[in-house]
């Protein structure tokens, strides 16, 4: 069955694969970019891909781009928001600017294309939602306060979101990806360092920079791997919350079950003594 999927991001990285994937599985795909020209340079031209400009922060583009999409296909069947970057950085480093804009591109930017879109599935009884997050949504790191922050407010409303539009068919998934070989490490295309600079953090944030920059080309992760399991996903018949993408984030995110388990069991005395004696 052909359905039809709403990409973000299409034009460069993990966008390309995935809109790659439901290609080939048959699907018409809606490809975004701020630049839909850089969208066809990508993926060429195909008679069931529609290239589509659009800055994901710009709520009425959002709905304008829906529209373009239902009137051109007919329906949206698979929303996949993929598009974002990273503020990297030492909290303190990070200016109070950056810090918004990280929010405005990976949180408010999601929200914008979903509820612009949610109209057209709620109006189907049918639909379903990935949202790309990362193991650092799941995971807090050393160096990523921003983007952490970011993909953690992601996660949080995702899993609300579930609760939301199950009554109208509409499933949602986040996609939690680890280290896969994609553009999210090159400087200046989703990479951005901080704008501030505190003496105490100078030697750590030199040495960290050159360590995310060597990292750069060497990730483990296939990125058209990841493209092919959405398309198993979006196929199967009760969607997953959660998926976890790559042998790195599986082993992570066990650990992180386990760290919760016992933190809960460290204090479960205290913890569960804070009711209310009537």
């Amino acid at each position: 069955m052909s359905n039809v999927w709403f990409i973000t991001g299409a034009a460069r990285g993990m966008g390309i694969e995935l809109a790659k994937a439901a290609l080939n599985a048959g699907h018409r795909v809606v490809g975004t970019a701020r630049d839909a020209k850089k969208v066809t340079a990508a993926l060429g031209e195909h008679k069931n891909l529609l290239p589509l400009s659009l800055d994901i922060t710009n709520a009425e583009a959002a709905v304008a781009a829906a529209e373009a999409t239902v009137e051109h296909f007919g329906s949206i069947d698979v929303l996949v928001n993929n598009a974002g970057n990273f503020y990297a950085g030492y909290f303190e480093e990070i200016s109070d600017r950056q810090m918004r804009l990280q929010m405005e591109t990976n949180f408010f930017g999601p929200l914008n294309v979903t509820r612009a879109i949610l109209p057209t599935m709620r109006a189907q009884r049918s639909g379903h939602i990935f949202t790309i997050t990362s193991a650092a949504g799941l995971i807090g790191q050393e160096f990523c306060a921003a983007y952490a922050a970011s993909k953690f407010a992601l996660e949080g409303w995702m899993e609300s979101l579930h609760f939301d539009l199950a009554p109208y068919g509409i499933g949602t998934t986040v996609v939690e990806p680890g280290f896969f070989r994609t553009e999210l490490l090159v400087e200046g295309a989703s990479s951005i360092w901080p704008e501030l600079s505190i003496s105490d953090y100078q030697e750590r944030t030199s040495s960290t920079i050159a360590a995310w920059k060597a990292m750069n080309g060497k990730q483990g992760g296939d990125p058209a791997k990841l493209g092919q399991a959405l398309v198993t996903l979006a196929a199967l018949p009760t969607s997953p919350q959660r998926f976890v993408a790559g042998a790195d984030i599986v082993a992570g995110a066990e650990q992180k079950a386990q760290q919760l388990l016992a933190q809960v069991d460290a204090h479960r005395e205290l913890s569960s003594a804070m009711d209310l004696e009537d």
